[in-house]
C-alpha cells in the first residue's frame, strides 16, 4: 500500500509505515478498512435487470488528480470546475459547452467555492484565490497550509478550512482574514477534505477525535463542541475516529458521522444528542426527505430513518468498492465507485434500478443535482460530467 497515493491515508502528524486490521462496527463481520483503501478487493459487480438506463448528457475533460479531491460549484445555470493543473472553466449546464478556461499559475487542491459574484479556489501551498464569474482575478490571500476542501461563501465571507484544522473567515470583498479559529486535536490525524457548513449565523465542522464544534460566523468564537465518536483500540490507527465529511443540516438538527466511530444526530440548538448508532463512514452522508443515505467505510450503503437513525434497509453488494457521499433525488439514489460506476437505486428498498460507467478512475465523493434526475460527477482522470438518470 502506498501511503502517499491514498488520499485518506496521508497523516497530517505521524507517518505511518504499516497498518494492521481496523475495528469495525457490531453489525458487520467483513467490512474491514483503513482510510478509503481496501483491505479486501472490490465486490465483483453483480448482473440485474435494469429498469431505468443512466445517460451521459455531456462532459469536459481536465486534468486527472490522485491526490486531491475536487468538486465543481454550482451557480444558476453553470458549473464551475477546477483541476489540479490549476484549471479553471465555467460549463454551461444545459450543454455542456465551456464559456471560458483560464490557468490560474498555481496548483490547486480542492473544489470550487462559488456565490452570486465571486468563485474561490485554494492551493496546497494554502493561497487562496478568488475571481469574478467572468474570470477576473480580485484578490489572492496567503493562509497557514493547504487548502483540501472547498471554500463556502456565506453573508460576504469565504469560510475556509485548512490542512491544519484551522477555520479563517475572510473578506470576499477585499482578500483580508477576519477572524480565525483553532482548536487542539489528537497527533494521528486523517487527511480529508473535510469542509464546513453554516446556517443562521452559525458554522458547523467536525474534527479529528470524534468532535463536533458549533462556531459564531461573525467572529469564530466557540459557542458548543460535543463528542460524536469515542476513539476506540489499542493502536493510534485503531483510535483514530476523525469527522472526514461535512455535517448536514436539516432544520434544528444536524447530523454527522464519523470514520471508525458513529452517526450521529445533535440538536443543534442545545448540542444534545437526539440519536446516535455504530456506523463509520470516511465519505459521508446526506439528508433527502426524511432519509439518511450513508455509505459505510467498506462499502456498504444503507438507508435510515432521520428520526431515529433505524435502518430502513443496507445495500451489501458494492463491498470495498470505495463508495462517494449517496445522493438522494426523488425516488432514487445515486453513488459512485473506485471503478467509475454510477450506481442508481430504488429509494425504498435499496435495490438496483441502472448503473453507467463514466470512466475507469474513481469517481470523487461528491454528486451534486443541478436539475431534477439531473447530476455532476467529477473523476479522478479529470472527467466533469452531466448524468441523467431518467
Amino acid at each position: 500500500m502506498k501511503f502517499f497515493q491514498c488520499l485518506s491515508l496521508l497523516l497530517l502528524s505521524l507517518t505511518l509505515g504499516a497498518c494492521g486490521p481496523v475495528k469495525d462496527f457490531k453489525d458487520q463481520i467483513t467490512e474491514r478498512i483503513v482510510g478509503q483503501d481496501p483491505v479486501d478487493p472490490p465486490a465483483e459487480l453483480k448482473e440485474f435487470k435494469a429498469k431505468l438506463n443512466p445517460k451521459i448528457l455531456w462532459s469536459v475533460k481536465l486534468e486527472g488528480s490522485e491526490s486531491y479531491e475536487f468538486s465543481p460549484g454550482l451557480m444558476e445555470d453553470n458549473a464551475y470546475a477546477a483541476s489540479s493543473d490549476g484549471t479553471l472553466i465555467k460549463v454551461d449546464l444545459k450543454t455542456g459547452k465551456t464559456i471560458w478556461k483560464i490557468n490560474t499559475g498555481e496548483k490547486l487542491s480542492g473544489g470550487v467555492g462559488v456565490s452570486l459574484n465571486e468563485m474561490i479556489v485554494g492551493t496546497p501551498t494554502g493561497l487562496l484565490i478568488a475571481y469574478d464569474l467572468n474570470a477576473k482575478l480580485l484578490w489572492k490571500t496567503r493562509l497557514s497550509s493547504q487548502i483540501l476542501s472547498a471554500p463556502t461563501i456565506h453573508e460576504g465571507l469565504a469560510i475556509v478550512r485548512t490542512s491544519d484544522n484551522l477555520i479563517h473567515a475572510i473578506n470576499v470583498k477585499d482578500g483580508l482574514k477576519k477572524w480565525t479559529f483553532s482548536r487542539v486535536g489528537p497527533p494521528l490525524t486523517l487527511r480529508s477534505s473535510v469542509g464546513i457548513v453554516t446556517s443562521d449565523g452559525v458554522i458547523y465542522a467536525g474534527f479529528p477525535g470524534g468532535k463536533l464544534a458549533a462556531i459564531r460566523e461573525d467572529n469564530g468564537t466557540l459557542m458548543w463542541e460535543i463528542t460524536v465518536a469515542q476513539p476506540k483500540g489499542v493502536t493510534e490507527i485503531e483510535r483514530a475516529s476523525d469527522v472526514t465529511s461535512s455535517p448536514v443540516i436539516d432544520g434544528l438538527t444536524i447530523y454527522t458521522v464519523a470514520y471508525q466511530g458513529k452517526i450521529s444526530a445533535v440538536d443543534r440548538v442545545n448540542a444534545r444528542t437526539l440519536w446516535s448508532r455504530d456506523i463509520s463512514s470516511y465519505t459521508g452522508l446526506s439528508v433527502e426527505g426524511a432519509r439518511i443515505y450513508v455509505a459505510h467505510t467498506g462499502g456498504a450503503l444503507y438507508s435510515l430513518a432521520i428520526e431515529s437513525g433505524k435502518t430502513y434497509w443496507r445495500q451489501g453488494e458494492l463491498l470495498n468498492r470505495r463508495l462517494t457521499t449517496p445522493l438522494g433525488m426523488g425516488d432514487h439514489v445515486a453513488v459512485g465507485d473506485l471503478e467509475g460506476y454510477i450506481h442508481i437505486l430504488d429509494k425504498e428498498t435499496g435495490q438496483f434500478l441502472g448503473r453507467i460507467r463514466l470512466d475507469d478512475a474513481p469517481v470523487m465523493r461528491r454528486l451534486l443535482e443541478f436539475e431534477t434526475g439531473k447530476f455532476l460527477a467529477q473523476t479522478r482522470n479529470g472527467g466533469l460530467y452531466a448524468i441523467s438518470i431518467q
